[in-house]
């Protein structure tokens, strides 16, 4: 492949250009542009096979570079980079011939894979003769998923075998099968066959979607090639349907409806269609998504519950795991009180709240990088494709959260010291003190605890109180000096300088970050 990178951060940009020759040596980078407006220019005058691009950029971004890339009919496939904050616009950009996305910093792993699925994608797209391709439906399923492009050789088999050409109507009908797709799909498409037979003046194709789990309904034949016959059948296929699979147990499935004439636009209404599949989110799912009227929706002004969140927050610092899930519970049931809001906010808000929670276990300690994927979560939450898939995601993270202890390697002496640290931390217990109390000598002991717990007795104990005070902090009201006082600080000045070492904040500035 020949590869085209568009970056404004250079240790990135040459950063990439090295991944790609170390892991894909086969694979040549062209170019390289500092915004979309230079990236423009090298790409329409190169012609690579992929371009790599940020989302935010000086004079030009990335997504508008692509805007205009697909406007000119340009081939190239694209993968975006994009931070948390941009991700939501990175995805709608799958409109413009972007195959991948992925989030900032990079994953080694995630961008090899990137790189491999550009390959394959790239492989299947050459297979667009006739012949091979054979079925009318591998030829619908090439058009719209595998960047097939329909040539003259194309059309003119489309037309002489199926009657298909630029003027035929077509519907599109989308159904989105989500968790339960292996389950149920061979079944719906036994349904669905048996249901369509029954018209005999409309013909049919149906397409898998095992990637997107989605099924997907081509219409054509319509003998009047008139709207209103194509509004008709929509209406016939939400009574017909609709009601008879939502009956027999499909609980997360949506379904959508589009229109379009000629085969040349199937891939680019299926994908317009495809960004406004979520509103199930808002309506719930015995719903039809239909363009172009669900753009008629008037919507409330989405309001964050930070009500909710604080409490969650005190929750969390206090280790009230029972009160934590009823927060969350509070926080599923908030989007579903009779208001239409946009999905978009609605995910928003799950991203905040699920932000935050982790956050606050991170600080308190109750929560390790390694327990939990904050990138992956983000694509759910942004993939995600009705309400039930967004509680999914809060309640998993609560559960990373909400671990069971595993069992402790420490010994009897220095298990007892970290359980006196713990009981006694306000009083500023020494190591002398305890041990003491253990009947043991004090280098002992230090010695034991900095070999088993990695960290010397005075950093632990320091560390413990720390922990302590950011609980205070964010799930009470208490005053600074107050703080100081609960985790065994007489001096608040001294207090404050402690913690500033140790966080890089003064206390009623990490308050207010946290907050």
């Amino acid at each position: 492949m020949r590869i085209v990178i568009v970056e404004d951060e250079i240790r990135t940009r040459e950063g990439i250009a090295k991944l790609i020759d170390k892991l894909f040596s086969e694979h040549e980078v062209i170019g390289s542009a500092l915004n979309g407006e230079e990236g423009l220019e090298l790409i329409l005058r190169k012609d690579p096979d992929l371009i790599i691009t940020d989302v935010r950029m000086p004079i030009m971004d990335g997504l508008t570079m692509l805007s205009i890339l697909f406007e000119k009919k340009v081939k190239s496939k694209a993968i975006v980079l994009s931070a948390y904050a941009e991700f939501s616009y990175a995805q709608q950009a799958m409109r413009w011939g972007v195959s991948e996305y992925l989030i900032k910093p990079l994953v080694v792993s995630d961008f090899a894979q990137a790189i491999k699925n550009i390959e394959m994608q790239i492989a299947e797209s050459k297979l667009q003769s006739p012949d091979i391709l054979g079925r009318l439906d591998h030829i619908l399923f090439g058009l719209i998923f595998s960047g097939i492009e329909a040539d003259e050789k194309l059309s003119m088999y489309l037309e002489n075998k199926y009657g298909m050409n630029e003027h035929t109507q077509f519907s599109e009908v989308p159904i989105y099968l989500g968790e339960d797709y292996a389950e149920v799909i061979d079944n719906m498409k036994y349904g669905l066959k048996k249901f369509l037979e029954a018209r005999k003046d409309l013909k049919y194709c149906l397409l898998e979607i095992p990637k997107e789990r989605m099924l997907l309904i081509i219409l054509y034949g319509y003998e009047d090639q008139h709207a209103e016959d194509q509004h008709a059948t929509e209406r016939w296929f939400q009574n017909g349907i609709i009601s008879q699979t939502w009956g027999k147990g499909l609980q997360n499935g949506s379904y959508g409806w589009i229109n379009a004439v000629g085969i040349k636009v199937l891939k680019a209404s299926y994908q317009k269609l495809r960004q406004y599949m979520d509103w199930n989110i808002s309506f719930g799912n015995a719903v039809m998504i239909s363009y172009p009227k669900i753009l008629q929706v008037q919507t409330t002004l989405c309001i964050y519950p930070i009500d909710i969140e604080n409490r969650l927050k005190a929750a969390l610092c206090s280790l009230k795991m029972d009160k934590v899930l009823r927060c969350i519970e509070k926080f599923n049931e908030y989007f579903e009180n009779g208001k239409i809001y946009a999905p978009k906010e609605i995910k928003e808000s799950y991203v905040r709240f699920l932000w935050a929670m982790m956050n606050v276990a991170k600080e308190i300690g109750e929560l390790s990088q390694d327990q939990v994927d904050q990138k992956k979560i983000l694509e759910r939450i942004m993939s995600s494709m009705n309400k039930k898939e967004l509680n999914a995601v809060a309640e998993e993270t609560f559960l990373c959260i909400k671990k069971e202890d595993k069992e402790d390697p420490l010994s009897l002496n220095v298990k007892r010291a970290e359980n006196m640290i713990h009981e006694y931390f306000q009083t500023g217990i020494t190591l002398e003190e305890i041990a003491a109390k253990l009947n043991i000598t004090p280098e002992y002991l230090g010695m034991q605890f900095r070999k088993e717990k990695g960290v010397t007795f005075s950093t632990y104990m320091k560390d413990f109180r720390i922990t302590k005070a950011k609980k205070l902090l964010i799930g009470s009201k208490l005053k600074v000096f107050e703080v100081a006082e609960k985790v065994g600080y007489s001096d608040a000045k001294y207090f404050s300088r402690v913690f500033r070492e140790n966080t890089g904040q003064l206390p009623a500035e990490y308050r207010k970050t946290n907050k």
